[in-house]
């Protein structure tokens, strides 16, 4: 299995969706555009973007890359740790300290009995985080499971928005609990569906733990053999939530964690495997440009500016404002209630031509202004996005999208979104926004 298909298990997942984590967790495309731009700036982008509503855990480690499972052949059950695994497709037993055959071993181990095939893994020592899969068959249908680790600081913001539910106007979901366990390691149990949509029923359920003791594991589990792109084979996956969290909680992982050779960051496992891609390409990089040390603004001053901003005659039923550069109000004017967000992001001026192109409109201030009309990304029946983009020339990017529905993935309540578009341009190209940058 191609190793970059794992790598977005540590990633915010700008897949497919950002794919997520994109399905559900990302702006709109467009506000997003400028996370391949430059790649310092991408991580920023990452992390804004898989967090919306504050799903940075799903976002980072649940919604990976497609999950495209090597097609071996039934093994019969457990296998034995001394087996032969040289002839098994995507296993090593030479890639680190603790290797892709270790991994597939422990995991396997801490499964109930039943049938294995699909076997992939990476160790400690390789290009990426260490990761394990297998398809699992209890007897009742094939299910992809999915173990992954990586190093963090566990007092980092990247670490508590791992173990952070997410909001459910970004995503729908069955059930989502955040715990603190004795010893201070902090867990979160998640039931929701691949698709939030739900235009396929694949369900996906994981466990995500982030330790004190600087290590961050997560099991994820589908009632299909694939993540993405495989029937249903199941009416759920085949772990329980309790089972679920006693995987996560096994003490072997710590020996995985200490053999880790990345260092830990604050931003995350990722962020270290291109960390020297970022130093090299920043000379290249314009001042006041895309770089790591760019500044973000706080979400809850974007959601008081947004409110400030508001025509007479809305009234503001729901609201988020946790996130960096990011903030959110739901409307209702007495007509159906209206998603309005709002993304707000300084240093963005090397990113103007990759961004606007040659169409948008200049003001007399110099600021880039593009509108667009547009369906719905998260799949919610009739959902329409009213966009209005600004770039100033100081680098400050403020991007209002409107939707008439209370939450994307929601079919529309209304016809079109509580704002006009000239209502956002006004927001959008408002001189309060001045103030954040």
């Amino acid at each position: 299995m191609p190793q970059e298909q794992h790598e977005d298990l540590f990633e915010g997942r700008l897949g497919d969706a950002l794919r997520r984590v994109g399905d559900a967790y990302e702006t709109d495309h467009q506000a997003m555009v400028g996370a391949g731009a430059v790649r310092g700036r991408r991580l920023l982008f990452r992390r804004r973007a898989a967090m919306l509503g504050g799903v940075a855990g799903i976002a980072l480690v649940g919604v990976g890359g497609a999950l495209l499972l090597p097609g071996a052949g039934d093994g019969g059950g457990r296998q034995s740790v001394a087996a032969d695994r040289s002839t098994e497709p995507g296993v090593s037993d030479d890639d680190g300290a603790v290797s892709g055959a270790e991994l597939v071993r422990m995991l396997k181990e801490l499964l109930p009995d039943g049938k294995f095939r699909g076997e992939s893994a990476r160790g400690t020592s390789a290009d990426g985080p260490p990761y394990a899969q297998v398809v699992y068959d209890d007897g009742k249908g094939r299910a992809a499971v999915q173990l992954a680790l990586g190093r963090v600081e566990p007092d980092s913001e990247y670490a508590r928005q791992l173990t952070e539910c997410p909001d459910k106007t970004s995503v729908a979901y069955d059930s989502c609990e955040e715990s603190t366990l004795p010893g201070g390691a902090r867990l979160m149990l998640f039931q929701g569906y691949e698709y939030p949509d739900r235009r396929v029923d694949t369900k996906h359920w994981y466990a995500q733990l982030v330790d004190p003791a600087g290590y961050e594991v997560s099991v994820m589990e589908w009632n299909a053999a694939a993540q993405k792109d495989a029937p249903v084979t199941r009416a759920e996956p085949p772990l329980s939530l309790a089972a679920l969290k006693a995987i996560v909680r096994d003490p072997g992982w710590q020996a995985v964690a200490d053999a880790i050779t990345e260092k830990p960051e604050k931003g995350g496992p990722q962020e270290n495997q291109e960390d020297q891609g970022e130093k090299e390409e920043s000379s290249t990089v314009p001042p006041g440009g895309g770089s790591l040390d760019a500044p973000v603004v706080e979400g809850e001053a974007i959601r008081r500016t947004l409110v400030s901003l508001l025509p007479d005659g809305v009234d503001v039923v729901g609201e988020d404002s946790q996130v960096s550069d990011f903030a959110y109000v739901v409307l209702d004017d007495g007509k159906g209630r209206s998603l309005v967000q709002v993304n707000a992001q300084p240093g963005m001026a090397d990113l103007a031509d990759s961004l606007f192109g040659t169409d948008a409109e200049t003001l007399p201030d110099g600021t880039k202004v593009v509108e667009r009309k547009q369906p719905g990304e998260k799949g919610g029946e009739g959902v329409v996005m009213w966009t209005v983009d600004t770039l100033r020339t100081d680098g400050l990017r403020v991007v209002v999208s409107a939707f008439n529905s209370g939450a994307q993935h929601t079919a529309a309540t209304r016809q079109t979104p509580a704002l006009t578009m000239a209502q956002l341009r006004e927001i959008a190209t408002s001189e309060r926004w001045k103030s954040l940058g």
